[in-house]
């Protein structure tokens, strides 16, 4: 019985910890002062009728702090780069010299920062309910086991203690990402 309890537990580890992986690369698209990479790697470009990901289409780097410079392997996509760009909700304009795009990132103002950080605790939220959600679904199956007397009592409290101990430390975790993100909006 033990084996279907650590089985039990080890899925429900690997799915809080992606549930944690999902809200750190969310997290890393909400912009800030700063240039990155992921603020456009995920935005879907036209490519040939398929809407693909611009990491897939291009090389993106940060060669300044407030510059992100997109270069297509294929030249003909910088339209469709450029459109891609604009429609997204990151509210910047891309310029393009034929060969390369730049997205200059203008300072944020308080307001944004503050809206922003309102996006961040809602994500750091959505983070918090994935995890819980993934606590629930192992609770459902350990009791399940005990209902049909594959587990006793004891087992079955000792398995929900660990259970709760591991959802403790992933919320804490989704936290601490949160917390990170929010302050780092927030920063001048």
């Amino acid at each position: 019985m033990r084996e279907e309890v650590d089985a039990i537990l080890k899925e429900a580890k690997a799915r809080m910890a992606k549930a944690v992986e999902v809200l750190a690369h969310d997290l890393a698209s909400i912009r800030t002062g700063r240039a990155s990479p992921a603020l456009v790697e995920n935005i879907r470009v036209d490519y040939y009728g398929t809407p693909t990901p611009l990491k897939q289409l291009a090389t993106i780097t940060t060669p300044e702090a407030r510059l992100i410079v997109i270069q297509p392997w294929d030249r003909s996509l910088i339209k469709a780069i450029e459109k891609a760009i604009q429609q997204s909700d990151l509210g910047v304009i891309p310029t393009d010299d034929g060969t390369v795009i730049r997205i200059a990132l203008p300072p944020l103002s308080e307001e944004r920062r503050r809206e922003l950080a309102k996006v961040v605790r809602q994500r750091v939220e959505q983070g918090r309910v994935a995890v819980r959600n993934v606590r629930r679904d192992a609770h459902d199956h350990l009791r399940r086991l005990e209902r049909e007397h594959k587990l006793s009592e004891d087992e079955f409290r000792r398995a929900e203690q660990e259970l709760q101990r591991l959802t403790d430390s992933f919320i804490k975790e989704v936290d601490q990402l949160g917390e990170a993100k929010e302050e780092e909006v927030l920063q001048v």
